[in-house]
């Protein structure tokens, strides 16, 4: 026991030595504090609509849950009640999740305008209009014109960040140069200060459209979707344990970036996915050896999701920061029903690269793990389809039919909250240190 206490400790001063500077370093350079600053705005709006999330999608499939007891007929009725109130239940995480990418481009744009000292209002607005320029152009209906919100999703984040951060830049150069509409002294401030955003608001404008046709000329997509476009080829995979590893690691790295990590490869993967899940029921329901490993939610979770579940347990156990445990307390509903975004936005794990490594070494391990165990016949393989909102450990139980899936899941957690604790830790001494310089 001392042994392994003694090679926390000095891996905790290796982390402090060499890490945390990096991670300091990181989060005090203008543009990422900015990204950090603008994210963490998002905070109620998603945990408002995680909660709204989970409630209109209750962990009950109807067609395998028979009313035998209590329990069982809460949940049915608790089904019925989300389907027949469904559209209604759907108004909170449909204009807060649903469409992020908005809250992103005036967060970030709002927080970095800040640091400049110009007129953050002005600017944000600038930046949002812009933004909806290339992600939000009304599509022309027989009853009039209709923004699609899928493209201000979380799948549209990146692009969001980058015109919230490129259109500041563009307007503090404006600002520097002098290049402006002036007005006459004699006009009051309050008429003159829209027309000084007349001429920044008409060049980023023109630049973002202009650009964004030129990425559809060259690829047959627009801006928005260009990562998209880009890491395609890769993310085409079989459902090896190689292919898989590097999805899920590639997923995380796009987490890291402010990248919806799982609409990136969803496209990709989700026909393999489901495919394989399908196959699998058959082969279950008619006695015969069951074909396919990895099918269904088997890669998130046995992997992504045991890892904000670890980052949960150390900011509710572990950490001391207030804003942490603040935060760990409003997280635990939606994180137990695998709505992880009030712990990406928030924490946030974006940009953190002490969330980034601790992520990516136990996603890795996780999924080779789990795929081991099954392999191995240690486990059952996943062969149920299990609504997605129904916590973690119960998903692998019930997905595969088999109690020891559960046990493999709890000793992938343990795993994962020892390897995140030095994490954790420096980076709750790194939040601690950053309040109290700006207390000062």
């Amino acid at each position: 026991m001392e042994s392994i206490k003694s090679f926390f400790e000095k891996f905790q001063m290796i982390m402090e030595e060499k890490i945390v500077p990096v991670a300091s370093r990181i989060s005090s350079q203008r543009h990422l504090a900015a990204l950090r600053d603008g994210l963490t705005i998002l905070i109620p709006f998603t945990v408002i609509g995680g909660i709204a999330l989970m409630i209109a999608n209750p962990p009950v499939d109807l067609e395998t849950i028979q009313p035998t007891n209590f329990f069982f007929q809460f949940l049915i009725a608790w089904k019925n009640w989300a389907t027949d109130w469904s559209a209604l239940l759907s108004i909170p995480n449909n204009l807060t999740i649903g469409i992020i990418s908005i809250y992103v481009v005036l967060g970030v744009s709002y927080r970095l305008a800040k640091t400049y000292q110009m007129e953050a209002f002005a600017n944000c607005l600038t930046a949002l209009f812009v933004f909806l320029c290339v992600a939000g152009v009304p599509q022309s209906l027989t009853d009039g014109n209709y923004i699609n919100i899928s493209g201000l999703g979380s799948s549209s984040m990146f692009a969001a960040i980058v015109v919230g951060l490129v259109v500041i830049e563009i307007n503090h150069f404006l600002i520097i140069k002098n290049i402006k509409i002036s007005m006459p002294q004699s006009v009051p401030p309050m008429v003159a200060g829209p027309f000084e955003v007349l001429l920044p608001l008409a060049i980023n404008m023109l630049l973002f459209i202009g650009l964004d046709q030129f990425i559809i000329y060259l690829t047959g997509s627009g801006f928005v979707n260009l990562v998209f476009t880009v890491f395609s080829p890769l993310i085409s995979a079989t459902s090896s344990l190689p292919s898989m590893l590097f999805i899920v690691s590639l997923t995380v790295i796009f987490w890291f970036f402010g990248i919806h990590g799982d609409n990136m490869v969803s496209a990709i993967t989700t026909p393999i996915f489901t495919g394989n899940l399908v196959a699998n029921l058959e082969a279950y329901n008619a006695g015969k050896d069951i074909p396919n490993i990895i099918a269904g939610n088997f890669t998130f979770i046995f992997g992504l999701a045991i890892c904000y579940l670890a980052i949960l347990f150390h900011m509710n156990f572990v950490c001391k920061n207030k804003r942490l445990r603040s935060l760990g307390r409003l997280a635990i509903p939606s994180s137990l029903f695998n709505i992880n975004e009030p712990l990406v936005f928030g924490v946030p794990t974006v940009l953190n690269i002490l969330t980034f490594i601790p992520s990516l070494i136990c996603t890795i391990f996780n999924v080779a793990v789990a795929y081991g165990a099954t392999y191995y016949g240690l486990m059952g393989k996943t062969c149920m389809s299990v609504p997605w909102t129904l916590p973690a450990p119960l998903y692998a139980f019930l997905s595969t039919m088999d109690w020891r899936a559960m046990l493999v899941w709890l000793f992938l957690f343990i795993v994962n909250v020892l390897v995140f604790l030095p994490f954790m830790k420096s980076y709750n001494k790194q939040l601690d240190l950053e309040e109290t310089m700006n207390k000062e």
